[in-house]
C-alpha cells in the first residue's frame, strides 16, 4: 500500500501529505486515522487534533509556531492560521536527541548516484571552487563566465541559442514557426565532462578583516561544502594574504574527514 502521509516526529502535532488529499478523504499514520477536512496539497500539513489561538505547533519534534485560529483536526496548515514561533535558544551547552526514522521500507532500494570513497553516496557530482577570501570574488566571477559558457554548463546557453536562430530567421525572412529549437537543446547539453553535474562558485565576503574567529568559522563551512557527498572534487583560490590560510582550511577538512580523498587544487 502506498503510503499517502507521514509524521516527521513522534511528538508532532502536524502530519505531512506525501501525496494530494482530498476533503472527507481517512488516512493513516502509525495506527492512527485522521479525516481530512479540506483538501491538501502534496507536502502541505495538516493538524491531528483541535487546536485553538495560542496552542503550540510542533513539527521536527520541536516548536515551529503558535496557532491563531480555532482549526479543527485534520484541517490545513497555512499562513493564515499560524505564526511563526521558536523554543529559547542558547549556544552552550546544548543538547540533541536525534531519532532515526523508519527505513526499513527502503531496504534492498537503489538510485542512480555517486559513491565517495568514505562510504557515502552523492546524488549529484559537482565541482567546486572556494575562495578563502573575498578579494578572490572578482576571479571568482570571471572564471565563472568563462567556464560555464565554454564547458557547456551556464544556464542561458540554451537561450542564447534560442536568441541566435530567432535573429538570423528574422533576418532570413523565415517565421518562428520554421525555427527548429531542438538545435538550442541541444546544445544547451553539449557538455564535455559528462559525468560532472555542474560547476559551482561559492563566493563570500569573509576570510580577511574581523577577527580570526570569524575566519576559523569561514573555514569550518567551506570544509563542510567541500565535504559534501554531492561534490566530486575541490579547486581553492587564495592570496595568501588573508586571515583564512589555505593550509587552515585543509585542515579543517581533514579534520572534518581524515579519510577525505577527492581531487584538491590549491
Amino acid at each position: 500500500m502506498v503510503q499517502k502521509v507521514l509524521k516527521v516526529h513522534p511528538s508532532d502535532n502536524v502530519v505531512v501529505a506525501l501525496q494530494p488529499l482530498a476533503a472527507g478523504e481517512t488516512v493513516t499514520c502509525d495506527g492512527k486515522n485522521y479525516v481530512v477536512k479540506e483538501p491538501i496539497g502534496a507536502k502541505h500539513k495538516f493538524f491531528e487534533h483541535d487546536m485553538q489561538p495560542g496552542d503550540a505547533v510542533i513539527m521536527y519534534g520541536v516548536l515551529v509556531g503558535t496557532a491563531q485560529l480555532t482549526i479543527p483536526a485534520g484541517g490545513l496548515m497555512t499562513t493564515a492560521n499560524t505564526r511563526h514561533a521558536a523554543d529559547p535558544f542558547a549556544y552552550r551547552p546544548f543538547s540533541y536527541n536525534w531519532i532515526a526514522p523508519d527505513v526499513s521500507s527502503f531496504a534492498g532500494r537503489t538510485f542512480n548516484g555517486y559513491h565517495r570513497p568514505d562510504g557515502r553516496v552523492g546524488t549529484a557530482n559537482y565541482w567546486l571552487f572556494i575562495p578563502t577570501v573575498f578579494c578572490e570574488n572578482r576571479n571568482l566571477d570571471v572564471i565563472r563566465d568563462a567556464m560555464q559558457q565554454q564547458l557547456g554548463y551556464a544556464a542561458t546557453r540554451k537561450y542564447s541559442s534560442y536568441t541566435r536562430q530567432l535573429a538570423e530567421a528574422y533576418a532570413a525572412g523565415h517565421g518562428i514557426e520554421e525555427i527548429d529549437f531542438r538545435d538550442a537543446d541541444n546544445a544547451s547539453t553539449a557538455r564535455l565532462f559528462k559525468n560532472v553535474d555542474g560547476i559551482k562558485f561559492l563566493n563570500h565576503q569573509g576570510g580577511c578583516g574581523g577577527t580570526r574567529q570569524d575566519a576559523g568559522t569561514l573555514g569550518k563551512l567551506l570544509a563542510a561544502y567541500a565535504d559534501h557527498p554531492n561534490v566530486g572534487g575541490v579547486t581553492i583560490l587564495s592570496l595568501g594574504c588573508q586571515n583564512l590560510q589555505t593550509q587552515t582550511l585543509l585542515d579543517d577538512i581533514r579534520l572534518r574527514n581524515p579519510s577525505f580523498s577527492k581531487p584538491m587544487f590549491v
